[in-house]
């Protein structure tokens, strides 16, 4: 590999990114790029009965802390609040700023089209947050603007309005780890409202299908982007 290079993958909440592309991240912290998964939220108003908003947040972090280890990457958990999450001058600059302190080169995030507010506002946030990065126009506390090369939506159970899956990335190696991250989340592997871990698993097995692999997980272009289809990410090959 000629230069290592940094995925970042930006979710709404703690368990967002991972489950949407957690193997990929995995396949390419193995081959020695840096790995970052970015929450806007903890997701913390999910809470079980058994425990408070607060604590639960501080439990969600500590799982994203785990999940990413498991998955080669890092975790960073921004201060906002889960269903509160706004599209405003303030958050833009706060993940702007992150973008230039870390260097991302590609983004995965959210499908902009959701039943969730705060998942629609998420990949809303990202482009706005590349265009202020990378402009040096802005002053952002003296740092050097940043450019992403590319950013990519994957795939939520409630981002599907729209979701037609441009890239397949073949995730056989890596499942069986993703799947591990996946269980140090509470709420996937317990949630009474929706069988998490059964979704994801059996939605890499049919994407897997459909691209003749085992496994597989799928990212989509942005709405107006020059595609180019393939089974992995353009400019990020391994």
């Amino acid at each position: 590999m000629a230069e290592k290079l940094h995925l970042m993958v930006v979710g709404a909440h703690c368990g967002d990114g991972e489950i949407q592309a957690g193997a990929i991240a995995y396949k390419y912290a193995k081959a020695g790029h840096k790995v970052t998964f970015l929450h806007l939220t903890a997701g913390e108003k999910g809470n079980p009965p058994h425990i408070s908003v607060e604590d639960y947040r501080k439990q969600k972090i500590e799982e994203a802390e785990r999940a990413a280890a498991v998955l080669g990457g890092k975790s960073i958990t921004l201060d906002y609040n889960d269903a509160e999450l706004k599209e405003d001058d303030e958050t833009v600059t706060t993940v702007a700023k992150l973008f230039r302190q870390l260097k991302p080169n590609v983004v995965i995030t959210h499908w902009e089209n959701s039943m969730h507010p705060d998942h629609a506002r998420c990949p809303k946030i990202v482009q706005a947050a590349w265009l202020k990065a990378a402009l040096p126009g802005f002053e952002i506390d003296g740092l050097p603007p940043h450019s992403l090369t590319r950013m990519f939506h994957s795939e939520n159970w409630e981002d599907m309005e729209g979701y037609e899956p441009d890239i397949f990335v073949d995730v056989s190696e890596e499942f069986n780890t993703y799947l591990e991250a996946l269980s140090q989340y509470w709420f996937i592997m317990n949630s009474s409202d929706f069988r998490y871990y059964d979704y994801y698993k059996a939605l890499g097995t049919m994407r897997g299908c459909l691209t003749r692999t085992n496994y597989a997980q799928t990212l989509k272009f942005p709405i107006g982007a020059n595609k180019r289809k393939g089974a992995t990410i353009p400019g990020f090959d391994l």
